[in-house]
């Protein structure tokens, strides 16, 4: 029986049957969410090193954005009442205005003032009409009719002084970055990074660029996770690949189980003779759950050692990859001090069948492509084997398809999420 004919026999030999102590995605997240404690040490860093940083407190601006009434164009400003609302007008051009250069003088009714983009609107004039629509010349210009208040902008249109402008718990992005810098904030307090321990699993298992013999494979996974925790702005520990025997897994996870705030691993959490990982780690310390009903991923343990949380992720690479996506990532967000939002989801319409088990909730891997009607069909990648990494590199999101869900026909409309909203 093919990856693809397995996939769609729910009523076959499946090894990721449902069984009723298996926590259900949702179940499974609340319960890792409730357990966190975030980090609490804060320090205070320069707006050129807080991206991806957590905000430990609120920002409240000192000032007013923009700070003055300013011209939102090239052109001349004038009083709305000395233009003529059918016909142009004939002004003589006064004074000239450019930015960060006040007008010292009162601004006279009946005058027009040259002016630039940016430069302060002295009290008067608020209009502000473009340089391409008039025309100067022998020091007057003819205005055309236009609005009151065109292209001005006006002093607290964005930002009004005392307000709150970011919040405790934002992570910083490059636009929260700038609005920091707009109001003149220069440094942020911000918690600590989330400290990780991270290792993989295997007797199989081979570091790349090392020679790799007959019956092993490369160590992936590890090289995944150390991208996805970077990109969340975590410390990491890399402890390396640990083998597959109980006294060395249990030994590592004593020592990360210390000074870190989460102990994350790659396989041996399953249930074979040779899976220790989730064995030491109930022996150490407590486990919450260790079976959830996702596929892919189902064995994926959670609990405490030592002073740290522990995630322990199933050792296929789209297996570990997609929970890390799905649970990890809100967990660390969670313990780094973040407000942990759902990430963001689109309806688009399924261009495949499948047929899935009731009750459990299931990722496929997708792309997408536009139709000429401009409707948004989303692929699933042929292959759905939890080993096969180029489904990754290959689509652009996962179809979330809910546990009430019993299968998927060409037409329907299906959840997608982006690897866009789950990556860093």
């Amino acid at each position: 029986m093919s990856d693809s004919d397995k996939f769609n026999n729910p009523g076959g030999n499946d090894a990721f049957a449902v069984s009723a102590d298996m926590l259900t995605a949702a179940e499974a997240l609340t319960t890792l969410l409730r357990a966190v404690a975030p980090v609490k040490e804060r320090e205070t860093v320069g707006l050129t090193l807080a991206l991806g940083r957590v905000l430990a407190e609120d920002i409240v601006s000192p000032r007013a954005v923009p700070p003055h009434d300013n011209a939102a164009v090239d052109g001349y400003a004038v009083y709305a009442d000395d233009l003529d609302p059918a016909s142009p007008v004939l002004l003589p051009v006064t004074g000239l205005i450019p930015a960060g250069r006040p007008l010292t003088r009162p601004a006279l009714r009946g005058e027009a003032l040259r002016i630039f983009t940016g430069a302060p609107v002295p009290p008067g004039p608020d209009t502000i009409l473009p340089q391409e629509i008039c025309e100067e010349a022998h020091g007057h210009v003819t205005v055309p009719p236009q609005k009151r208040g065109a292209n001005l902008r006006r002093a607290g249109e964005d930002i009004q002084t005392g307000a709150v402008v970011l919040r405790r718990g934002t992570r910083l992005r490059p636009q929260e970055l700038g609005l920091a810098a707009s109001i003149g904030v220069g440094e942020v307090s911000v918690f600590r990074p989330v400290r990780v321990a991270l290792f993989s699993t295997g007797d199989e298992v081979r570091e790349p660029g090392c020679s790799a013999g007959a019956g092993a494979i490369y160590d992936s996974n590890r090289f995944i996770l150390h991208g996805l925790l970077r990109g969340l702005g975590c410390a990491i520990t890399d402890f390396g690949i640990v083998p597959d025997r109980l006294g060395a897994v249990t030994d590592t996870l004593a020592r990360a189980g210390y000074g870190h705030d989460l102990v994350l691993t790659s396989g041996g959490v399953s249930a074979g003779d040779e899976d220790h990982v989730r064995t030491a780690a109930a022996a150490l310390g407590a486990l919450e759950f260790w079976r959830i009903a996702i596929r892919p991923g189902r064995p994926l343990a959670f609990g405490r050692v030592g002073d740290a949380m522990f995630l322990g992720l199933p050792g296929n690479p789209v297996a570990c990859m997609i929970t890390f996506l799905i649970f990890a990532r809100p967990l660390l967000l969670a313990l780094a001090g973040a407000t942990v939002t759902p990430p963001q989801t689109y309806r688009v319409i399924a261009g495949f069948s499948a047929k899935k088990r009731q009750g459990r909730r299931e990722y496929l891997r997708a792309s997408l492509h536009r139709t000429a009607d401009g409707s948004v069909i989303a692929n699933r990648f042929p292959q759905e084997g939890s080993w096969i990494l180029t489904s990754m590199t290959a689509s652009c999101g996962l179809i979330d398809l809910p546990e009430s869900l019993g299968g998927v026909a060409p037409g329907d409309w299906v959840e997608f999420l982006p690897f866009s909203e789950v990556l860093g």
